[in-house]
């Protein structure tokens, strides 16, 4: 491992943390403002951190005490591991070359998990109501985020995320090609919410229902990290969408001449920008707009519309690429 990628190994998750954290205070500001409200200041996410790591963390007496702390810490890893298969802009990811988007699923799947099993392990009702309709959820949304991937890797022949950002999908496409893109992208539009448990998904949480469910019995120290993993989870996933989705360097659209440090503030900016408009088009305004779905609902829209969807999208692609 180079000097630079040690550095973008350990620059990149604090950067992630301090980006996931602005993106997450844009989001609440935004959505206060879409109705009519004022909202918390955009610092409010670094002060809620701050407070939770100075309260006491609290473990329920029926609790599995090792798993119920190892879960948020689990959780955090994750999300940090997976800021590191990730392309910001022309930077290339620190791990490339050690995974791919196969490893990129997983670790999604792996937060959602480690909050299933700390609900679990806590021993409470509302908790295990939680966990379980989680458990129900991924099973439904993980399938067309599967078939998404499977139709970049028939395009690419590769499964890299940087091999991927390194061209962008639409320029590289037929008609048929690019329809199937285009069905791809609006099967990952609906997944992106579930995947980041907000609503109208968010029925593993349901505050109002079961008390924050997975998260009721959490406190402290476990809970800042479930919440940290959860805004580092926000940033990367839409930051993948960008790179899959929307790759478009300001050189590559205007025909910019930079070089050097001038390049690199700028690309990241736009990749930064990019992500913002797509975060509060995908999460901050389909979470003010819709009220939450059953978990029946939920459950229908996956496995049937949005895997139909996913599905035709996959054997367009396969229709050009064979």
């Amino acid at each position: 491992m180079t000097p630079e990628t040690l550095f973008y190994a350990i620059g990149m998750p604090i950067i992630g943390v301090f980006l996931g954290l602005v993106y997450k205070g844009i989001d609440r500001r935004v959505s206060a403002r879409m109705t009519s409200r004022i909202g918390p200041p955009i610092r409010q996410p670094f002060w809620d951190v701050g407070k939770l790591l100075l309260k006491e963390t609290v473990v329920p007496e029926n609790a599995v005490r090792w798993i119920f702390n190892a879960m948020p810490i689990l959780a955090f890893a994750s999300s940090m591991t997976l800021l590191l298969y990730i392309p910001f802009g022309i930077l290339k990811a620190p791990l490339e070359g050690y995974g791919d988007l196969v490893v990129i699923l997983y670790l999604l799947t792996l937060q959602a998990l480690a909050m299933a099993i700390g609900g679990f392990a806590s021993g409470s009702p509302f908790s295990s109501v939680g966990a379980q309709r989680e458990m129900v959820l991924m099973m439904s949304y993980e399938m067309p985020f599967a078939i998404v991937i499977t139709g970049f890797a028939l395009i690419y022949k590769s499964f890299s995320l940087s091999t991927i950002a390194s061209t962008p999908v639409w320029s590289i496409v037929g008609p048929l090609g690019g329809l199937g893109v285009l069905l791809l992208l609006i099967a990952f539009l609906w997944v992106t919410p579930a995947e980041l448990a907000k609503l109208p998904f968010d029925i593993a949480e349901a505050e109002t229902e079961i008390a924050e469910g997975m998260l009721a019995e959490y406190s402290g120290r476990n809970l800042a990290l479930f919440y940290l993993s959860d805004a580092v989870r926000g940033f990367a996933m839409i930051a993948i969408e960008v790179v899959l989705f929307f790759p478009f360097t300001l050189s590559y659209l205007f025909g910019l001449n930079l070089s050097g440090a001038a390049l690199y503030i700028a690309e990241s900016l736009w990749f930064l920008f990019k992500v913002l408009v797509l975060y509060i088009l995908v999460v901050t305004l389909v979470r003010t707009s819709f009220a939450r779905f059953r978990i029946e609902q939920a459950s229908r829209i996956f496995w049937v519309y949005v895997n139909i969807i996913a599905l035709l999208g996959l054997l367009l692609i396969w229709a050009e690429v064979m």
